[in-house]
């Protein structure tokens, strides 16, 4: 079987990716992610997560290369990991009361063959109204930070979210599903 490499320091990542029972190492893509021009959250994805793998690809001999992001996107505004607190609150501001998308674009590359899936999932959040009180003691654990949107549906943002359309998993950065019907067909070429 190939070797598989995870473009991503993401424990998150990491752990779901050892839900498919496959043997990985991980290998963080130092890539420039700001370089990417696409204004509609699902591309946004996929070129982030292709820009990611390619990166690694470079590095990787007989392996699939498996490259993920995640985007956040409410009423057209796109919103990444925040810069700062401030930042973090005004998000989650802009996310209370309110439905937003996560999308999670994925890209795998056999470094053997040079062949390239990309692809991506869709999933609807609905979130209760957050006061701002409720809001500020959030971002104090520090918890948003890294995250997309601001919030992680996994953790202390759970008892914000009243109700999701779609992959659970896509919410939390690898669609499971989706990534194994990429992967299982590449591993048995």
């Amino acid at each position: 079987m190939k070797h598989i490499v995870l473009a991503s320091a993401s424990p998150r990542r990491q752990e779901y990716l050892a839900l498919l029972g496959y043997p990985y190492t991980c290998k963080v893509a130092d890539v420039d992610e700001s370089s990417i021009q696409k204004t509609e959250p699902a591309c946004l994805a996929m070129a982030t997560a292709r820009l990611k793998a390619r990166a690694v690809a470079a590095e990787e001999r007989d392996a699939i290369i498996i490259g993920a992001d995640t985007v956040v996107s409410v009423e057209g505004a796109i919103l990444g990991k925040p810069r700062d607190a401030a930042n973090a609150q005004r998000m989650l501001a802009l996310l209370s009361g309110r439905a937003h998308q996560v999308y999670t674009g994925l890209c795998l590359i056999d470094t053997e063959s040079g062949r390239e899936i990309c692809d991506y999932r869709e999933t609807t959040v609905w979130m209760q109204h957050i006061s701002r009180e409720e809001i500020e003691a959030y971002v104090a654990t520090q918890e948003p930070m890294d995250k997309a949107g601001a919030y992680a549906i996994q953790g202390g943002a759970s008892r914000f979210v009243e109700a999701i359309e779609g992959c659970y998993f896509n919410v939390l950065g690898l669609p499971i599903n989706l990534l194994y019907n990429l992967l299982t067909p590449m591993l048995k070429a």
